[in-house]
């Protein structure tokens, strides 16, 4: 388990109480300094979020992220799907939160972050909750990585470059959805350069009838 931007410990404290192990990253060498030998099962970094090394094997992260950094951070943990996050469980600007998790308008980042992971807000956080207060509300911000992937992980980079001409030449390419970007990836050729088939359970969910 990783707490990205530990800060006063706060988060960590709870995370050491149900994870077996848990890594502390901070930036302030005063904060990280205070951490340190808390808890048995906690080991303390003291580095950049941003950059650090991320596990090679499954790993969760669940963080109060520093609001400066947020999308360094996002870039730095979605940006490569062959990072093997599972899912990350993010205190985020309530802005940034709704942001990240409507499907429309869409962004260059969340089309490309979308291909690979779900996104959802799952609780508003009012700024009295912290401490101090910041100028903003905040939400919780759960990226998880979808069973069925909408693009083959070895067409990341592909993939990629193919959103990124989209964006600079389509008129609608906001109006495209994750699942809609990859479907014209499909159909312009993109699985075939690999061989690959569409995964039957990577296809957009379907609405259900009679119901709200």
């Amino acid at each position: 388990m990783l707490d990205l931007g530990a800060g006063s410990g706060r988060l960590t404290a709870e995370l050491a109480r149900v994870a077996a192990r848990v890594v502390a990253v901070e930036l302030d060498p005063h904060w990280a300094g205070r951490l340190r030998r808390r808890w048995e099962n906690v080991e303390v970094v003291l580095g950049d979020a941003a950059s650090l090394a991320l596990p090679r094997e499954p790993f969760r992260v669940v963080a109060n992220l520093p609001f400066a950094r947020t999308n360094a951070i996002l870039r730095h943990l979605l940006d490569d799907p062959r990072v093997p996050l599972a899912r990350a469980d993010l205190i985020v600007e309530w802005g940034v939160a709704m942001k990240r998790a409507l499907p429309w308008p869409s962004t260059f980042n969340d089309v490309v972050w979308g291909a690979w992971y779900s996104a959802a807000v799952t609780r508003r956080l009012p700024r009295s909750a912290f401490e101090p207060a910041p100028s903003v509300d905040a939400g919780v911000l759960v990226f998880e990585r979808r069973a069925c992937p909408l693009v083959p992980v070895e067409l990341a980079e592909l993939y990629r470059r193919f959103v990124a001409a989209g964006f600079r030449r389509r008129a609608n390419a906001r109006d495209l959805d994750a699942y809609a970007w990859a479907e014209l990836f499909r159909r312009r050729g993109g699985r075939a350069a690999s061989g690959a088939r569409p995964a039957r359970g990577a296809r957009r969910p379907r609405p259900r009838r009679g119901g709200s």
